[in-house]
């Protein structure tokens, strides 16, 4: 079972670096997606969400000084209107995001990533 591995990632990220180092260390081909310079559609978003099995909140960086600008924590928004605006504003999606088949973890910590194995 050789299943693809995708990292969805902002390459300055230390948890980024950290994921892809841990994947390189362990021999794993992987595809790294800088989600800034290939933006995230809601569609593969959501698809991402589900294989997470988690909502868009969940992975919401709500200390993000753009979170606080559009009052995201005082805020009732649909699932699909904030996903909208979190593909709309990348910051605001915590990452790394590491996938493997049809399932995903954010890698936070890094460790997680065993469990795609």
């Amino acid at each position: 079972m050789n299943e693809k591995v995708t990292v969805y990632q902002k390459p300055t990220c230390s948890k980024c670096v950290a994921a892809r180092e841990l994947l390189d260390e362990r021999g794993v081909e992987f595809d790294a997606v800088n989600y800034y310079e290939t933006p995230l559609t809601p569609a593969l978003f959501r698809d991402l969400l589900d294989k997470l099995g988690m909502q868009a909140r969940d992975v919401l960086r709500a200390d993000e000084p753009r979170a606080k600008e559009l009052q995201l924590a005082e805020r009732e928004l649909s699932e699909d209107e904030l996903i909208a605006i979190m593909v709309e504003n990348p910051d605001l999606i915590q990452r790394p995001i590491v996938v493997r088949g049809d399932r995903a973890v954010l890698a936070r910590p890094t460790a997680s990533i065993d469990e795609l194995f």
